[in-house]
């Protein structure tokens, strides 16, 4: 196996190790919450937090609670904007080193089906468009982002798209959050 490819996972295990031990014990929940009373930093720091898997949903509760106290535009703003640096990282990390280690792995272990689907023109812009449908839906945005990077989308148009649908999904929080 790559070192490479040992050493991302090993990162992938231990951020996800990480977010697990802040998500139990509550410190994940008490950093939001202690920044909703300066909006903007609350705002930014769940949005950073909304892209995940194991932070979406305390991210999601905090993002409706600042809503419901302060412009719902100015919280999906800078909420999306703290999404943008969040799926940033899970981007870059995605583009640069995971597809590289997956392609190669997949070429060592004779799995030529899989890089024969990937490569099939017709396939070829449904990646990116269900990855971009992953980001503006409620889930987390790992698999959607990887979608992307592994499209090998560029910076250029990956910044504004993240942004614009983490925003969208933020503004909608806010709004479900101020009628309920």
């Amino acid at each position: 196996m790559n070192n490479d490819l040992i050493r991302d996972m090993a990162i992938v295990i231990l951020s996800i190790l990480v977010a697990i031990i802040l998500a139990k014990t509550g410190a994940l929940e008490n950093l939001i919450t202690s920044t909703q009373e300066i909006r903007f930093i609350g705002s930014f720091i769940a949005g950073i937090l909304f892209v995940s898997v194991f932070t979406a949903a305390p991210a999601t509760i905090a993002l409706g609670e600042i809503a419901q106290s302060n412009s719902i535009i100015a919280v999906a703003l800078i909420g999306g904007l703290g999404a943008l640096i969040g799926d940033l990282l899970i981007f870059r990390f995605v583009k640069d080193k995971l597809s590289e280690d997956l392609l190669n792995l997949i070429k060592t272990s004779k799995s030529e089906r899989l890089t024969s689907v990937i490569k099939i023109r017709g396939l070829k812009w449904m990646m990116p468009l269900i990855g971009a449908l992953i980001i503006a839906s409620p889930l987390p945005d790992e698999i959607g982002v990887a979608m992307l990077g592994l499209s090998k989308m560029k910076n250029s148009l990956f910044i504004p798209l993240s942004f614009a649908l983490n925003s969208a999904g933020i503004l909608v929080i806010g709004l479900i959050a101020k009628a309920v």
